[in-house]
């Protein structure tokens, strides 16, 4: 069976980070016409261990679902992606309960708070799956 992307809805889809910054959400929403998506870029999803996976996009899609949409355009992610690191990030989404981007709606923190809790779990992680290469 073929997944098609067309078919799924943002409550569809599995998250691979855990923080959304509030200063990002709010350029979104600036912008954001939920009228009229034809400048919406479509959100990366890729297949991992069967799942459909966002590979990127989070604060779009927390963005829509605070306007009201439950689909945005999406588009299968062609880049070749450490499926370590997204592994990794989606086991610490699923310990958290973030099962879908409305999950995410609890996590909008400062962007203060944001470079520092979430871009130093991504660092330690990288670190750490890195050594286990070694």
């Amino acid at each position: 069976m073929v997944l098609k992307i067309a078919k799924l809805k943002l409550k569809d889809l599995q998250p691979s980070q855990f923080y959304i910054s509030e200063a990002k959400l709010k350029a979104v929403e600036c912008w954001l016409d939920p009228e009229n998506l034809s400048g919406f870029q479509p959100i990366p999803v890729k297949l991992l261990d069967g799942k459909p996976v966002m590979t990127d996009g989070h604060t779009r899609a927390v963005a829509a679902l605070r306007a009201g949409l439950t689909a945005v355009p999406l588009a299968w992610d062609e880049d070749d992606l450490d499926w370590d690191m997204y592994r990794a990030c989606v086991q610490a989404c699923l310990k958290r309960n973030i099962l879908s981007p409305a999950d995410l709606l609890a996590w909008i923190i400062p962007e203060e708070d944001y470079r520092e809790k979430w871009d130093t779990w991504c660092d330690a992680m990288q670190a750490e799956i890195e050594n286990s290469r070694r």
